[in-house]
């Protein structure tokens, strides 16, 4: 066996490695496969199902419905981009299905959770622009007229939220720009939820220079919202951003909750802290006493004007 397979030309730990012949290894808990059935829980009664959104790039996403108990009330859809710094992570897996299914209980709304392509096998902005695929695919049910029954027949297209964690409330922002820069047709994109987001600091991040090879670095708009000419142009009339206090990306959150102030916008920001936990403290540690008054701001963001 040719030597070169197992030399390693970078590694990006707790993430993954890359070898000489092109072969990625996610790396330690990131290897395993948690995948969460689909079906009903019995503890919420959300029901979960699979749907394809592209078969031609194979981005497909998971749908949580809570119990319907008036079927002819349409219920607020949340469109969600999981976290995982753009190589790990998907909403298939336990760990955010299970946190998702607990929101959609919440705050009785249909959630979304777009599995979009990972870096680096699928260089950046691919994640990005598969999660902007998808919300237009999502868009073609807001005439009660899509592929998928669950969409057409309970979800709100006048109360749409767009929602991610980490690196997926960079998506959710970048795809809000989208949406508003190009006018988007069908959903009324009435919020965001940016809850634990990534920016870019005052250095730029390695992991990300190799995930996205045609980044321009501090001038990259995906990194550094206030450089987008399209900032003022976001969907949504408000912003809930959430933040940890022993986060290291804390103050990334504030930085963009400056620039989005300062870009013109003209929604209504709020801004949320958890005292005394860290990054994704709610997807790793689900049993924290922190969690449920969380998730009670994001269904409260969700639920009222």
């Amino acid at each position: 066996m040719d030597s070169s397979t197992n030399e390693i030309t970078h590694e990006f730990p707790p993430y993954f490695r890359v070898y000489k012949d092109g072969r990625v290894e996610r790396l330690g808990m990131f290897a395993v496969s948690d995948r969460a059935p689909t079906g009903l829980d019995s503890k919420t009664h959300v029901q979960t199902k699979d749907v394809v959104v592209s078969s031609e790039s194979g981005v497909s996403a998971r749908l949580f419905l809570p119990k319907i108990s008036h079927p002819d009330h349409k219920l607020p859809l949340v469109v969600h981009y999981h976290g995982g710094a753009f190589c790990i992570g998907s909403p298939f897996s336990k760990t955010f299905n299970n946190f998702l299914v607990s929101l959609a209980a919440a705050a009785n709304a249909i959630v979304i959770s777009v599995d979009y392509r990972l870096a680096p096998e699928h260089p950046l902005p691919t994640a990005h622009q598969d999660s902007w695929a998808a919300l237009q695919w999502i868009a073609t049910h807001s005439n009660g007229q899509g592929p998928d029954s669950w969409l057409n027949e309970y979800a709100d297209f006048g109360r749409v939220f767009l929602a991610g964690e980490s690196a997926g409330a960079n998506i959710a922002h970048y795809v809000a720009v989208q949406a508003g820069a190009t006018e988007l047709v069908g959903p009324k994109i009435v919020g965001l939820l940016i809850v634990h987001p990534f920016f870019g600091g005052k250095e730029l991040d390695k992991i990300y220079s190799y995930m996205c090879p045609t980044s321009t670095g501090f001038s990259d708009p995906i990194l550094y919202p206030k450089m987008d000419p399209n900032l003022s142009r976001m969907a949504g009339a408000k912003v809930l951003v959430c933040v940890a206090e022993k986060d290291w990306l804390k103050d990334r959150a504030v930085v963009y909750s400056e620039a989005l102030g300062k870009s013109g916008w003209g929604g209504t920001l709020s801004f949320y802290e958890t005292e005394g936990e860290d990054h994704g403290f709610f997807l790793l540690n689900p049993r924290s006493d922190k969690v449920g008054p969380l998730i009670k701001v994001m269904a409260d963001f969700i639920n009222h004007d």
